[in-house]
Formats: structure tokens, sequence, C-alpha cells
């Protein structure tokens, strides 16, 4: 309590040091945008102008209500202005009183021909919506061969070598497709990420702090990466080819089709694309006192996808949305990995042995998944109900094959969820939240792993196994928000019941379970300071308490071979982990420009690796529960606001992590601050052609209990229209002074070693893109890129 008293006397302050310099009292004023019928019209280009100081000016893009929020001064004239697709322009001209702080606007259809109609809207690279930023991906998927690389693209957002998001801690982000948790690990996220096409995602949805609507094991934030619907009326699409080239190359080519007649919305999406790459790691353990065990492993990957998206809405009864969605992605992967051992003596720097490690991994998988939801719009204020079934199977079979033997690995994941959710506006200031929630997932695993002696096939009792996993969640949630004298409070509550069991069939029978009933309280707290060039400055509070559950595969027991001196296992005695998140931010325009938080960790657990004690060499890798960890970040991010040629954004953060707890029965004590900085720059060489630059740097990074060097990406693109804008040529290079590789250390517990990893990261590309139909252009505001489409 002692931080949050401290956090708000930080916004205090900050707004009692600025609004002595506001020259006039200002009040937040609502416009709801809607249609003859009262619906609401989503995403519409707001544009409010101070009579007769034309010069100031404020531009916002209404949310998917409708609505759209902005500062301005009582008893002073303004004139608004409103663009959006298929309806007529619209402007009116009014004087903002202090009792009067919501006004609708009421537009009217285009009654010409709309194909015959070009269209401008906007294209802001990130907006604020409520409580999740969103970041539109057109220009990042003109460079991209799939959502995967979007993600890495995105600014802000940090992706590590296996998979994992990061946004403002170093706990990974849970990622959502279309608003539903994927619960799959985070090789098989990114694995379905790849094989979704990059022209296939409407935006990203970044929610560092999500609400209490939310599930309670978002501890990292959360990203949800939203499909394209068909959103314009009238058949529109895209075809797309593209390739790139490291030391191996990828190839895709897909279509996206799109068609919405008003009432009726069908789109299709199909990609094929084939994937290539390689992973190389440099390690050196030391494992006594004269030996030293060097491995080099060096890994290539090799998978062809085929991936089909399909979907339709369709609104009755003015008020009813109807949908159903369904993705289907085929793979065939063909891994292989060599790695060389040797054991050195360092008093002689002599050879004391070799193992070289060969290992295939050939299989298939593949991802079926089907959604049906359904909305009600209960007014035009807002009020809705949304409600929506998701179930997905995806079995992975891979044959195994190594020096000594062979395996069959199968396995099978079912998950299904139901949630429903109530918005009720209130008045014109308080707004009502209530929902729930239920998730089912089963997990089958099974191994079988023969071992050749001579010439001889036979069973090899020590990886062999069967292992099943079933989870229930429950969750219910209720939360309100209310603007008084200007300062919004918004605060709630999620209760959240685990049932989690797993059981290990073979080679011996052992069982878990964990059920618990917890509550997790959300408090938000949101005061205008004052306006600064026509833009919002606000300062924000923010407290939540979130858990992270171990997934299936880090309790699942089986041991696994990686080569004959690592071995990996599961823990089914790993316990939750939760978090208490504070966090306070100043925002501009609703976009935090400085942030300052704790993350403070209970039972934290995480990879570690332990010597085996029957031989020094040997070391198994699992999951443990290590004590606590007090994670402290400031966040900073600032623009420039696009002129006619050029616009930039830059950010940085810095995380001091300490650990508290113990390694290996011995007490454990560690620190690590380390700085993430990213940027990304546009500039317009003609009307026809746009430069693009991104990176990102992170010095003396830290992944669990390894000590990362300074490592980065520099990436640079260059986009040329063609043929009346409809063809989009773009030529890329990623990783242009091949920076992203790391060197490492770990010295915890008995394990002191160090080494270095790298990717196939730096690549050429080339990418072509039709479109046809209607075509959005842009328009600007404080965080958005140039861009046409």
């Amino acid at each position: 309590m002692r931080f949050l008293y401290c956090l708000l006397l930080f916004a205090a302050l900050i707004q009692g040091g600025l609004k002595a310099n506001a020259q006039a009292r200002q009040v937040n004023v609502r416009f709801k945008l809607v249609n003859a019928a009262k619906e609401p019209v989503p995403f519409a280009t707001l544009e409010v102008i101070s009579v007769p100081d034309t010069v100031r000016r404020q531009q916002k893009a209404a949310d998917s209500s409708g609505s759209a929020v902005f500062t301005l001064t009582p008893d002073r004239p303004y004139l608004v202005r409103v663009s959006s697709a298929n309806n007529q322009p619209f402007e009116k001209s009014l004087m903002v009183r202090g009792d009067n702080t919501e006004y609708e606007l009421e537009l009217k259809p285009l009654t010409t021909a709309l194909n015959t109609v070009v269209v401008r809207a906007a294209r802001p690279l990130m907006r604020q919506e409520d409580d999740k930023t969103i970041v539109d991906p057109e220009n990042l998927a003109a460079v991209s061969t799939n959502a995967y690389e979007i993600l890495e693209k995105t600014p802000g957002l940090f992706v590590d070598q296996d998979g994992n998001i990061y946004l403002t801690s170093t706990t990974p982000a849970t990622v959502y497709i279309n608003g539903r948790e994927q619960k799959m690990s985070a090789a098989d996220i990114a694995t379905m990420l790849k094989n979704l096409p990059p022209n296939a995602i409407a935006s990203i949805e970044i929610l560092r702090t999500p609400s209490a609507r939310y599930d309670a094991s978002g501890s990292g934030g959360i990203v949800n990466v939203v499909l394209r619907k068909g959103v314009r009326i009238g058949l529109t699409g895209s075809v797309t080819a593209g390739m790139n080239q490291g030391r191996y190359g990828n190839q895709f080519l897909g279509i996206n089709l799109n068609n919405n007649n008003g009432l009726l919305t069908t789109y299709l999406n199909l990609q094929y694309g084939r994937r290539q790459s390689y992973d190389r790691l440099e390690t050196n353990r030391f494992f006594s006192a004269d030996s030293l065990l060097a491995q080099d492993a060096l890994t290539r990957y090799k998978a062809d996808n085929l991936y089909l998206g399909y979907g339709l809405s369709y609104q009755f009864a003015k008020k009813w949305e109807a949908g159903y969605d369904g993705r289907i992605s085929y793979n065939t992967v063909d891994n292989r990995s060599t790695n060389l051992s040797r054991i050195i003596k360092l008093s002689s720097s002599s050879l004391a042995g070799t193992n070289d490690t060969r290992v295939r991994n050939k299989g298939s998988n593949y991802n079926i998944t089907q959604g049906l939801n359904l909305k009600h719009r209960i007014d035009s204020a807002g009020s809705e109900w949304t409600t929506d079934l998701s179930f997905t199977y995806a079995p992975n079979g891979t044959e195994q094959t190594f020096n000594t033997g062979d395996g069959d690995l199968d396995n099978r994941l079912r998950f299904f969820s139901a949630q429903t959710n109530l918005v009720k506006k209130i008045g014109r200031s308080l707004t009502v939240e209530a929902g729930g929630k239920t998730s089912l997932v089963g997990f089958r695993n099974s191994t079988d792993y023969f071992r050749l002696n001579g010439n001889i096939r036979e069973t090899d009792s020590v990886r062999t196994g069967a292992y099943r996993y079933r989870e229930y969640i429950h969750a219910g949630y209720v939360q309100a928000s209310k603007v008084i004298r200007g300062i919004t409070f918004k605060a709630g509550a999620r209760l959240e019941h685990t049932d989690m069991r797993g059981r290990q069939i073979e080679p011996d029978d052992t069982s878990f379970a964990i059920k618990r009933t917890d509550l997790f309280p959300y408090v938000y707290i949101s005061k205008s300071i004052m306006t600064i060039a026509g833009y919002d400055l606000r300062a924000y509070l923010v407290l939540r308490r979130t858990i992270s559950r171990p997934a299936y595969e880090y309790l699942n027991p089986t041991l696994r071979f990686i080569d004959p001196f690592l071995f990996e296992t599961g823990n089914p005695s790993l316990r939750p982990q939760f978090t208490w998140n504070y966090e306070a931010n100043i925002s501009v325009d609703e976009r935090p420009i400085v942030a300052f938080g704790v993350n403070d960790t209970k039972d934290i657990f995480t990879q570690v690796v332990y010597q085996a004690d029957t031989n020094a060499k040997v070391s198994l890798r699992t999951y443990d529960n290590l004590g606590s960890n007090k994670e402290t970040y400031i966040r900073l991010l600032g623009a420039i606001p696009p002129g006619k040629r050029y616009f930039f954004v830059v950010g940085a953060q810095y995380n001091h992590n300490f650990y508290n707890g113990f390694y290996e029965q011995k007490p454990l004590s560690f620190r690590r601050g380390s700085w993430t900085i990213f940027s990304y720059h546009s500039f317009r060489l003609t009307p026809l052609t746009q430069l693009s630059m991104s990176g990102f740097a992170r010095f003396k990074g830290q992944q669990q209990f390894y000590e990362l060097s300074t490592f980065g990406e520099f990436r640079a693109s260059v986009s040329q229209q063609l043929f009346k804008k409809k063809l989009n040529l773009t030529l890329s290079v990623n990783d242009i002074f091949r920076t992203n590789r790391n060197e490492f250390t770990i010295n915890q517990g008995s394990i002191n070693a160090y080494g270095m990893r790298e990717a196939d990261t730096r690549r050429f590309g080339l990418n072509l893109r039709y479109n046809f139909g209607l075509r959005k252009k842009e328009e600007r505001s404080m965080f958005d890129v140039e861009s046409r489409e």
C-alpha cells in the first residue's frame, strides 16, 4: 500500500506542477457517431478545430463503439469534421458547454456508386482504444512472410529465439488469436504464427495491464492478433507472393478475399509457404576443476505449410450479429541437428573424449480451430452483450532418429473455451461490465523409444513414456468505471477456480493435482492534466494481481533426450506463481510516454539446469520454484508528428530484477539490470516510394538466469507503388549488421557455463502485393505512419 500511496502522490505532484500553467479550465467531450438507424459508426476520423484560431486542431479515430473523446475548453466555439468510409462528409459548428459533455452526430450514407470512389482513411501505426494499444501491421506485413515476422518487427515488442514475446516484464506475454487464448507452448504458438499469412492480420492489440475482463494468467501482458475480415462494402482482397534469403530461403504465395454486402460478410484466406532456417548453439560448461565440456550444436529447420482461414458474419434484427470463423493449417517438418561434444583437460589442453550426435526429427502436425460468436448491441451508447465459443484440436506426430536408436512421439492437444461478457453504459459516465468463462484443456503424450544393441532393436524403457493432462479453469468477473470530477475510476475483480490434473502412465505410475480458487483485483485511475498543442496529457495509475500457471510440458515428468550430456524433464510438483503489478504512467493522447512500475512475484518458476548426481558430465534441464523476484521497470516513448515526408517513433525500457530464494537447496541472491531501445522510421522519398527503417538493441540482457551480451537488429526496406497504386513492390533486408546473436554466461549453483547462440537472421527479401477493390489512403496523428493501401 505504501507503493500505491507513492504513485498517487506522484500523479498529484505532476498535476499540481503542470496545472499551474494551464490557461483555462478544460473538460472531456465525447462525440458519439451513429447512422440513421442509431447504430454506432466505428473507426471514423474526427477533427476538432478551434475557432477562430484554426491552427489549433485535434484529430482522432473513433473506437469500435463509434466514440472519441477530446479535451476542449468550455464556452469556446469549435468546428467538428467527420470522414468515414461509406458515409458522407460531416461538418458541424458547436459551442462547448460545461454541463453538456456528450454529443451524438448522425452520419448519412453515400448515395453514389462506390466502385468509383477513392476513400481516404486513417492508417496509424499505433492508436489507443480503452486499455489497449492497437498496431496497424500494414507496413510491417509488406516486409514479412508470416505473422511471426510481423511481431518481430512491431515497435515495443521483443521476441526471443525460443518464440517468447515480451512487453514490459521479463515474463512472456500471453498470445491470443481473435480474443481467444491459445493453450499451447511457446514453440507451438511460434509455429502457428509462422503459418499465418502476413496479409491475414487486421491489427495487433497490445494490453500491458489488462483489466479484470481478461484472464488473470496475463502477468506479462497480452498480445492479441486480430485476423482480417470483410469490413468494406463490395469484394476486396489481395494476392501476395514473397521470398527472403539468408543462408537458407523462405517462400510464400497467398490470396485474401473479403466480401461485404452490408449484412453478410465473408472472408477466405489461403496460403502456401516453405521455410528454412538454422540455429547454432555453442556451449562450454565446467563440470570439474580441470575439465571442460565444449559443445557445438547446429540445427537446420525445414518446413512446408498450408493455411486456410475462412469465416462469415451476419447482421440481423438490426442489433444482432452472429459470426463463424475457422482456421486449418497443415505443417510438415524435417529438422536435422549435429552436436559435436568434446571433453577437454584444462591443465594440459588435451582432448579426453569426443562424441558426435546426429538427430533427425521428421513429422507432421495440423491445427484445426473453429469458433462461433454472437453480439447484441443493446443501445447506441455502446452497451453490448457478446458470447464466444471456440474449439482447437492439434495433433503432432514426430519420428526421431539418432546415432544409437529411434523414437516415435505422439502429442494430441484439445482445447475448448466458452465465454460471455456484458457491457452496460449507465448515463454518461458509468460503465458496468460482468462476465464468465470456462476453458477445458486435454493433452496426451506418448513416446516410444528404441535403442540399437548391435543389430537388435529393443525397447528403451528409460525414455519410453506416456503422459495424460487435464485442466479446468472456471472464471467470473465484475468491474465498473465512472468519471467523477474529471477523474476516471475503474475497479473490478476476477475469481478463478483452477483444477489441474496430470498422470504419467509409463515408465512409472505417478500423478499430481492442483486445485485452488483465487481472487484477482484490478484498480485503474486516470486524470487529465492539461492539453499541449492539442494533445491531451493524462496521468494513470494501475494495480492488479495475476497468476502464471505451469504449462503442461513444464509438468510432464517424461525424460527427454537432447544429447548424451543433456536430458530434459518436467516437474509435476511445480506450483503457480503470483504477481502484484503496480504502474504509474504519463500519456499523451492516451499513449504512454513515460511509465514506472513494479512486478512483485512470489513462488517464481523458471527453467533451471542441474548437474546429475551420478555423472558430473551429464546435466538435467527442468523447471523449479525458486522463491521471489522483484522487477522494477521504467519505459519511455517519444515521436515526432509525421509531416509530409518523415516520421519516427523511438522508445527505451529499463528492467531491474532481484531474485531471492533457493537454488540447489542453497540460498540464491541474483541482481540484474538491462536496457532495451527500439525505433521505427518512415521517409517518403516520392509520392509512390517509401523508405522504412527499424531496429532494437538490448544491453546486458537477461533470460532467466542467463546473462546475455549486448545484441540487436537493424532492418530497412523500400516500397514502390505501381499500376495506379494497386501493386506494391517491397525490397527489404533484416539484421543488416548481423548483430542479432548473443553470448551468454550462467553461474548458478553447480552450473558454470558460457557460450554463444545465433540464427539465420540476416535475410534479403522481395515481396509483391496486388490489391483490388476499395483502397485506403493515409491520414496523420502523432503516432501515425504515412502509408497507403
